[in-house]
């Protein structure tokens, strides 16, 4: 893989990809929902803790170029069984986010068409058996294709912003914390979902041009972007939108039809329809060959391990994501869960690894640096959102626990194993 390396500009477009997922086209109306106008007070919160988080990352990508990421800070910090938890704790949010992701998607789709649920359910369900389809044969979408629908997808919500605030009402700021304030606590905790992804440059970090240099950079230039699009989202959607915001089921669609009408919807089912799909294929390609990973260390059953190495096709590992995704949308859908509630569950998992991925840098960056004093901070406030779960903790809990017991037995069976523990990522 050779010459190329990654520069300033490409590095941020990626970054900005990784952060800008399919849950901003749900996630505004389902923190509405959860803490009324008040949801605006956690989406600041999210973002302006999220400085210390991505220049933590930043930081310990540039001291440990490797293409494990989190999980090879958590290895190197705590050892093989910590970085196990984490990495059960991507692999198998994977099967909850990823269906929830595909029914956000149809959700857009079904109501360009004027179409329910049963419709949303059908497209979702396409998009989810293609994006493990395209994965299953081994193809790639053209990484320039996906900057390019991501930089789109930024025009777009920079549009629905502009063209929509002047029809402001600072009526829909009252009652503010209809839900108490508790609640916004909540609401963060669920938003985290579309704020995952800050560590995910660290998986690239050996291929920048000058990861001291860049990944900072691109961190930074990342910050003002995200910021600058989810602040004006939110506060357009509440002061908008107002009590229409939390019932709504494609809340971009509607505030891209008060600025420029009509030709909105079927212009946001077909960004939802894209955007979604990337998201999901690029999630699933990371998590399958982290499972084949995993299985290769000792942390999964050795036969998950075929297509750990460089340029195959973990199968094996992706038709069990296939297969525990089926079972966690059915019984989804025999349970009659809510949509917040799987991406709570999912979300859940993605604040346990940015915790982890945090105290890992407490014992690998220099101590009493400004950037450990920002992993301080930012671990102590993470730490809360993730106490903001509830009973949803239950998830990552079970999850290290399966992962602790297994590889106990694993290394008592195969010590030799777990002997490369910072190749237990996502690639």
């Amino acid at each position: 893989m050779s010459a190329h390396r990654i520069g300033l500009a490409q590095g941020t477009a990626i970054y900005v990809g990784a952060i800008l997922g399919a849950g901003i086209l749900a996630l505004p109306a389902l923190a509405a929902a959860e803490a009324g106008p008040a949801a605006v007070i956690a989406w600041t919160s999210l973002v302006l803790f999220c400085v210390p988080v991505a220049l933590s990352f930043a930081a310990m990508g540039s001291e440990y170029p490797d293409g494990g990421g989190i999980a090879t800070f958590v290895a190197k910090a705590w050892g093989p069984r910590a970085s196990g938890a984490v990495g059960y704790w991507f692999y198998f949010a994977l099967p909850a986010g990823a269906p929830a992701t595909a029914f956000v998607g149809g959700q857009y789709v079904a109501h360009a068409l004027g179409g329910g649920d049963r419709q949303a359910l059908a497209v979702a369900a396409v998009l989810l058996a293609g994006a493990f389809g395209i994965n299953a044969v081994g193809l790639k979408v053209s990484g320039r294709v996906q900057l390019g629908l991501v930089s789109l997808l930024a025009v777009l919500l920079l549009v629905a912003v502009v063209t929509a605030l002047p029809q402001s009402d600072t009526d829909h700021l009252t009652p503010f914390a209809p839900n108490g304030w508790l609640s916004v606590g909540h609401a963060a905790s669920l938003l985290f979902f579309t704020f995952a992804g800050w560590e995910a440059v660290t998986h690239l970090s050996g291929e920048f041009r000058d990861p001291r240099r860049d990944l900072r950079r691109t961190a930074i230039l990342t910050l003002v972007v995200v910021a600058v699009l989810y602040l004006g989202l939110a506060l357009a959607c509440t002061l908008v939108l107002g009590p229409e915001l939390a019932g709504s089921s494609a809340p971009l669609t509607l505030l891209l039809e008060r600025g420029v009408g009509p030709a909105a919807g079927p212009v946001t089912a077909v960004l939802a329809i894209v955007l979604t799909f990337g998201t999901m294929t690029a999630y699933l390609a990371g998590a399958s060959r982290l499972g084949a990973a995993l299985a290769r260390d000792g942390a999964l059953p050795a036969w998950l391990r075929r297509g750990h190495a460089a340029g195959e096709v973990p199968r094996r590992s992706l038709g069990l994501l296939f297969v525990l995704s089926l079972a966690l949308s059915a019984a989804a859908l025999g349970f009659g869960l809510e949509l917040g509630d799987v991406m709570l569950a999912a979300s859940t998992c993605f604040i346990a690894v940015t915790v982890a991925g945090l105290a890992a840098g407490l014992r690998l960056l220099p101590r009493r640096s400004p950037v450990w004093w920002g992993t301080v901070v930012a671990l102590v406030v993470m730490t809360v959102v993730l106490l903001f779960s509830g009973y949803f903790l239950l998830v990552p809990a079970v999850l290290a626990g399966i992962s602790v017991a297994y590889s106990g037995r694993s290394r008592a069976a195969v010590p030799e194993v777990v002997e490369n523990p910072t190749h237990s990522t996502t690639e």
